[in-house]
């Protein structure tokens, strides 16, 4: 961490006092990731031994900057020891923002429009920004050609289909593949290809998007990445609305080259197989191979992915292989018991205040967890905080910023994170988890809003949220 304390320095002339690890905000990436924060302002280090894609990553960052892309300012680099720090953008990515304005398949007009301002801004980093681009930084290839291709292919072959046990005819399959690489090469393909452009690499700050995690960016097809999005694994987008973002986007890509709707539709479907077979690989090398069971929950939604694009689409080429292997997978025992029982547990999560009584668990439970949070720094004794509540971006910024605070935090998701996998083998329907503060309107209202967002992404898991005092105090900031 020392050369991330002295880039800080050197970029803002004075020293961090504070170094936050963020735990999983890049998956199985292997960067080490922290938050730096001082005085004179906050910054994200990163640390990553992979010098190329370092270097691609803070091209691209420069490029993208320069042609006012909403990307992450690099502020310092140290490029011999792997290291750069860059713009702290915040901690809500649009998976998150998604998570919190659904309601199974309904999701909240502030999403949606979320999501149509990112698919409006796809084709700047396509189109625009991509012809003047240094793609021979790109790592490892500087196109999303033949062998590209392949190598997402046979990841899938080996390391989903393989250690699932679905079974396959290995020449059959390699002829299928074949098949579907020429008509993937048959779309245009000079355009900028971000390869990773998915909603937890999104930021929302202001309610503006800003993008994350393009280093793996080269050459490639406009459809790639726009099939990456809408059919995003757990964002689990319902067909509809993936239409209208569809439509959307051809809209906004019009305005900087002509587009042909029909031309575009007869290769998309074939990205769409690509990237979910790609997603699949590696959950499968992370989940079969790594034994980290928590990529498999992924691996539910890309069956409901390839289960309706079975019953909806027909690509312009057969496959007869790939689509026996992928019929293997939807009646594979061995996966079906992946996806979460019909009966998901339902998390109670409650802020309240210690000036009045605790709430009763009503759902014939019984336990959980009540957390008193009163021992941690308190945003209500400063007056600029007062009228604010923990759902309040100054109010989190604040929060965020208090290493006891995300400790605090962290024993509290682990041990909530313990039982929530016990009661899910078990079968138990209920938990409950209170925070408690003071006043219950800053502390325990954060803490709140930070374990139902992390639940949210675990499958299986239903969270219901309830602000005691704000639903009191403060109505208009408890509706989402």
């Amino acid at each position: 961490m020392e050369v991330l304390k002295q880039l800080y320095e050197q970029h803002f002339r004075s020293p961090a006092d504070r170094i936050v690890p963020l735990q999983g905000q890049l998956g199985g990436s292997g960067r080490t990731i922290v938050r730096l924060v001082g005085t004179a302002g906050s910054a994200i280090g990163i640390v990553y031994p992979v010098r190329e894609e370092n270097v691609a990553f803070l091209e691209f960052s420069r490029h993208f900057h320069e042609h006012g892309l909403p990307v992450p300012e690099i502020y310092a680099e140290d490029l011999p020891r792997n290291a750069y720090i860059e713009e702290d953008l915040g901690d809500i990515t649009l998976f998150d923002f998604l998570s919190t304005h659904r309601t199974g398949e309904v999701i909240a007009t502030a999403a949606f429009d979320a999501y149509r301002k990112v698919v409006a801004t796809l084709p700047r980093f396509q189109v625009e920004a991509g012809r003047d681009l240094n793609y021979r930084v790109c790592y490892p290839r500087s196109s999303f050609d033949r062998q590209s291709i392949a190598w997402d292919l046979n990841y899938f072959k080996y390391y989903f289909l393989r250690l699932a046990g679905i079974p396959f005819n290995e020449q059959a399959l390699e002829n299928d593949f074949n098949r579907l690489t020429k008509l993937l090469l048959a779309a245009p393909h000079d355009y900028f290809l971000y390869r990773d452009f998915q909603s937890r690499n999104v930021m929302l700050r202001d309610q503006q998007p800003y993008f994350l995690d393009f280093q793996g960016g080269r050459k490639g097809a406009l459809q790639y990445d726009i099939a990456s999005l809408l059919y995003d694994g757990k964002a689990d987008l319902p067909p509809a609305l993936r239409q209208e973002l569809l439509d959307h986007y051809l809209d906004s890509l019009s305005g900087f080259i002509p587009v042909d709707r029909g031309a575009f539709m007869e290769h998309y479907y074939a990205y769409v197989y690509v990237r979910i077979m790609q997603a699949l690989g590696a959950y499968g090398f992370r989940g079969f191979y790594e034994r980290k069971p928590h990529f498999l929950q992924s691996v539910p939604y890309a069956l409901k992915n390839l289960r309706w694009l079975a019953h909806n689409v027909k690509l312009p080429i057969a496959l007869p292989a790939l689509m026996d292997a992928f019929q293997g997978m939807l009646s594979s025992e061995k996966l079906q018991q992946l996806a979460p029982s019909a009966t998901s547990l339902t998390v109670r999560i409650f802020s309240f205040s210690f000036h009045h009584r605790m709430p009763t668990d009503d759902s014939g439970n019984g336990g959980g967890f009540v957390f008193d949070a009163r021992s941690l720094p308190n945003p209500g004794r400063e007056e600029r905080f007062k009228q604010l509540t923990g759902r309040d971006s100054a109010v989190i910024d604040y929060l965020n910023q208090q290493e006891s605070v995300q400790q605090y935090f962290t024993h509290a998701q682990t041990l909530v994170d313990a039982s929530v996998s016990a009661y899910q083998h078990r079968g138990f329907a209920n938990l409950m988890v209170s925070f408690g503060c003071t006043g219950g309107q800053h502390r325990s209202v954060f803490l709140a809003e930070q374990l139902a967002r992390h639940l949210r992404s675990t499958s299986g898991v239903e969270v219901v949220v309830r602000h005691i005092e704000l639903e009191k105090n403060f109505p208009d900031k408890v509706t989402p």
